[in-house]
C-alpha cells in the first residue's frame, strides 16, 4: 500500500462523522444540545452548525497534526517509526471519529444516555497506547515527555516500561467500571482518578529513575 493510500485511508476516516452529519442533518433543530452536564442530560445548546466543526477541530485537526509532526521533529525520531507511527495515527484517528460520532448523535437525540461508552472508549484507547509505549523511541511529540527521559534513553525506555503496563491497567480496570457501574457521578470520579494516576505516577519515576542515576555515577 503506497503512502498516498494510506493518507487518503487516515482522511477518509476523520470525514466519517460528517456522512453521518449529512444523513440526519435535515433532521436536526437550529439550536441543538452541544454540552451535557454529570447525568447525561443537555445543559448548553448551541447553532447546528456546531456540529459540522467538531469534526474538522478534532479529526481533521489531529490528522493535520500527526502529518506534520515528523516533519518538524529535529531528531527524526518519528519517521524512524514507520508502520507503528502509522497503526498509531490509523488508531487515534479512528477513537476521534468514533466520538464525534457519538458526540453528533447525543446532540441528535437530545442526551447522552449513557456517558460509560465515552468513557470506555477512553479506557479501550489508554490500554491500547499502553502496548504501543514500550516500543516508542524518544522523541518530543508521544510518550511520556519528561526533562529527564528525553535526555536519557535508560530513563526513557524504563519510564515507558512502567507507563505501558500502568495504561494497560487502568485503561482494562475502567473498561470494566463501565460495564459494572451506571452512576454517571462514580463513573467520572473513577475515570478522573485512575487517568491522573497513570498520568502522573510515570512522570514521578522518571525523576526518581534520574535521581538512582545520578547516585550512581557520584558513586
Amino acid at each position: 500500500m503506497n503512502k498516498y493510500v494510506k493518507e487518503a485511508i487516515l482522511i477518509g476516516i476523520a470525514l466519517l462523522p460528517y456522512l453521518y452529519l449529512s444523513q440526519i442533518w435535515s433532521s436536526l433543530p437550529d439550536q441543538v444540545h452541544t454540552h451535557f452536564g454529570i447525568d447525561g442530560k443537555p445543559n448548553d445548546y448551541s447553532s447546528k452548525y456546531m456540529l459540522a466543526i467538531f469534526p474538522a477541530l478534532f479529526g481533521l485537526g489531529f490528522y493535520a497534526i500527526c502529518f506534520f509532526a515528523p516533519k518538524i521533529d529535529p531528531k527524526k525520531r518519528i519517521e524512524q517509526m514507520g508502520e507503528k507511527y502509522y497503526s498509531l495515527r490509523l488508531l487515534l484517528g479512528g477513537f476521534f471519529s468514533f466520538m464525534m460520532f457519538y458526540i453528533i448523535f447525543a446532540a441528535y437525540k437530545g442526551e447522552m444516555s449513557n456517558p460509560g461508552i465515552l468513557l470506555g472508549g477512553l479506557g479501550g484507547l489508554f490500554a491500547i497506547l499502553g502496548n504501543y509505549f514500550q516500543t516508542v523511541r524518544p522523541n518530543y511529540f508521544i510518550g511520556i515527555r519528561t526533562p529527564w527521559s528525553l535526555e536519557n534513553e535508560d530513563n526513557w525506555k524504563a519510564t515507558h516500561r512502567l507507563a505501558g503496563k500502568l495504561w494497560m491497567a487502568g485503561g482494562l480496570t475502567i473498561m470494566g467500571v463501565c460495564i459494572f457501574i451506571s452512576k454517571p457521578e462514580i463513573l467520572i470520579g473513577l475515570f478522573l482518578g485512575i487517568t491522573l494516576f497513570i498520568a502522573f505516577v510515570p512522570m514521578g519515576y522518571s525523576y526518581w529513575f534520574f535521581n538512582q542515576q545520578k547516585k550512581s555515577n557520584n558513586g
